[in-house]
């Protein structure tokens, strides 16, 4: 088999091409939950802790030094909030995907069928075997 028509097999199969559509389902539910945190969630809880803007939080290390126009050095600082942000947005995707799948869950479930009534002779032949059983 030449390597084309291996790839092409490979590519072709359908775990792939569900595996692309995912991604790609992925990247824009990725667009949609930033939206929502940055746009909706953050701003009501920015005004609970006084206007703060989480993606605005940092830990200067090192503040900036602009004494120079030729040579202005910028500030070292840990963006925390941006990772506060980022971490909000995650648990938002993680109870949708959750939600998705308890769905999906939900209706794939079949009921449970009792087990059928095994036939007159086998369940005869069973009763001889315990009666058989209890005597010995």
């Amino acid at each position: 088999m030449s390597m084309l028509s291996e790839f092409k097999a490979f590519a072709m199969r359908g775990s792939v091409i569900d595996l692309a559509v995912g991604v790609v389902i992925g990247g824009a539910f990725g667009k949609i939950v930033t939206s929502l945190v940055n746009d909706i969630i953050m701003p009501p809880i920015g005004l609970i802790t006084g206007g703060a803007d989480f993606g605005d939080l940092k830990w200067v290390l090192k503040a900036a030094d602009n004494s120079n126009p030729a040579h202005k050095v910028p500030a070292v600082a840990i963006q925390y909030g941006t990772f506060v942000n980022t971490a909000i947005q995650f648990l938002i995707i993680a109870f949708a995907i959750f939600m998705v799948v308890k769905v999906i869950n939900k209706m794939s479930r079949k009921k449970e069928e009792a087990p059928a009534a095994p036939p007159a002779d086998v369940a005869l032949l069973t009763e001889i075997r315990d009666l058989l059983k209890t005597k010995q």
